[in-house]
């Protein structure tokens, strides 16, 4: 399982989905996607989440067997 955290990460930065969009170069829907967890993004996406966050991509995107919640 994948805990997803990039929503949390977003509301830290005060981003609306559509401003965080606009900075990755993709549409609202893709976050909503990312965020709802409907959508893994690339690994260049991950990339570029962890760069404007200033996190690790395993920060952003936690692999667990177990249920973890996202911390910042």
């Amino acid at each position: 399982m994948i805990i997803n955290c990039v929503r949390e990460y977003r509301k830290k930065n005060n981003y609306s989905q559509e401003y965080l969009a606009s900075l990755l170069r993709v549409s609202r829907q893709t976050i909503i996607s990312i965020e709802k967890g409907k959508f893994y993004p690339s690994l260049e996406l991950s990339f570029k989440l962890a760069r404007l966050f200033e996190v690790s991509i395993e920060d952003l995107f936690k692999y667990e067997t177990n249920y973890v919640e996202c911390q910042y």
